[in-house]
């Protein structure tokens, strides 16, 4: 008797601690996130009104990645540090990490790399939560949950999606299995750190796809399609930028020289192509994606500048340029396939992105929070579609896989390779006898 009265008692003091704890996250966050936001806004239209300013890019990343050496000890690892601490490992994250990230990523997009926003938000979010878990002495097993909701925080305030925030801290960490566990703290880290952002005036530019077309079985194998398109295009940008951090690694030991080479070939790439449009966030693109006005070709211009930004080791995120590779191909696409731009347009948008990273719920509900719901069925079938067609590598290599995606087929495939072998080995019995 005695216990059941105390387990609400329990209940509510566990409530009242992570809404603390959560409230303080979503405060600092909120504040980084704002100022954060404003900031690539400004050296945005910094680098548009001076596109010379490119050519600074190589001394831009040679000077950072310098003061990662020197000074970033582990943050060097970036988004992998953060997700490792989630699952489990004891490395502290630096506080230094903030400045690093946050300031690499500005100057960044000042001088014309093409990366994100929220790979920076994602760090400096689990940097916060880490010397919070710290001040109220956490243990082992609420690390790891403080720490994700420095991921939701970061990843909410960033791109105004509180509830795909939420499940973005769950669902990354491991491919295959969601972390429930954290889902009370992360989901108040992730509302608290927007609504502190979007008091400082930050808005976040939503896009429509207008009317949701009818179902019908053409249309299912016209979204399969596109499914396909935008798991494989998920899968290329994942494995280009493995293969490209890989080339750099073997060809400059010394990592500030790396960087500054990665520079020179962004640079050499933008006078060789003669455009600067796939440079910095390239949100354009997006607006052109969804009126049908962008060109065919733009899905890969995004990809090739961005895994060569972030392949050379600049600072920033994969997930807004994922966006607008999506986009633009499902524009591309729907010239193709004779489906509505806009509707292509956001599967997109959310489809590669899901690929990309394996984390389909989190996708689904973002396109929900950004697009509304009158397209969920489809929504979650392009997530489902390009997850699966995505490979089991994305693009955080710290994320552990807890079943492989094609484990299904797997038991299928053995039988019929063991029927196989069988029948050789039956056929070649009965050429014996018969000799």
């Amino acid at each position: 008797m005695e216990r059941e009265l105390n387990t609400p008692l329990k209940i509510s003091i566990y409530m009242l601690k992570w809404l603390m704890i959560t409230s303080l996250i979503g405060l600092i966050m909120g504040v980084l996130s704002a100022f954060f936001l404003k900031s690539l806004d400004t050296v945005t239209e910094i680098r548009l009104d001076n596109p010379e300013l490119l050519l600074l890019l190589p001394i831009s990343g040679a000077s950072f990645a310098f003061l990662y050496k020197k000074y970033g000890g582990s943050a060097i690892r970036g988004n992998n540090l953060v997700i490792d601490q989630a699952n489990g490992k004891q490395e502290n994250i630096p506080l230094r990490l903030i400045p690093l990230t946050l300031f690499g990523t500005i100057t960044t997009h000042l001088f014309g790399g093409s990366v994100g926003r929220e790979g920076t938000a994602v760090q400096m979010g689990g940097a916060t939560a880490n010397a919070i878990g710290k001040f109220f002495r956490l243990d082992s097993i609420e690390r790891e949950i403080v720490i994700i909701s420095g991921i939701s925080a970061g990843f909410s305030s960033v791109f105004g999606t509180p509830l795909a925030g939420t499940i973005f801290g769950l669902e990354v960490l491991v491919m295959g299995r969601l972390r429930s566990d954290g889902l009370f703290p992360s989901f108040f880290a992730a509302f608290f750190a927007n609504f502190v952002t979007e008091s400082f005036g930050i808005t976040h530019t939503h896009y429509s796809m207008e009317q949701i077309p009818n179902w019908s079985l053409l249309l299912f194998s016209k979204i399969m399609i596109a499914g396909i398109c935008f798991g494989l295009a998920g899968w290329l940008f994942s494995r280009s930028l493995a293969w490209i951090k890989k080339v750099y690694a073997n060809w400059f030991g010394n990592v500030v020289l790396r960087n500054f080479v990665g520079g020179l070939v962004v640079v050499g790439a933008v006078y060789i192509l003669q455009t600067q449009r796939y440079l910095g966030l390239s949100l354009p693109l997006l607006k052109d994606a969804f009126n049908g006005e962008n060109q065919w070709f733009d899905f890969l211009g995004k990809l090739f500048f961005t895994v060569l930004s972030l392949g050379a080791g600049f600072q920033g995120g994969e997930v807004t340029p994922l966006f607008e590779i999506g986009a633009t191909l499902g524009s591309s696409l729907a010239m193709l396939l004779h489906v509505s731009v806009p509707f292509l347009a956001g599967l997109g948008f959310i489809g590669v992105f899901s690929g990309a990273t394996n984390t389909p719920i989190a996708c689904f509900i973002m396109g929900i929070e950004l697009f509304g719901s009158d397209a969920a069925l489809f929504l979650f079938m392009i997530c489902l579609i390009s997850y699966m067609c995505s490979g089991n590598a994305g693009i955080y290599s710290a994320q552990k896989i807890e079943i492989e995606k094609g484990v299904l087929f797997l038991p299928i495939l053995t039988n019929w390779q063991n029927r196989k072998r069988n029948k050789k080995t039956y056929a070649t019995l009965d050429d014996e006898v018969k000799k």
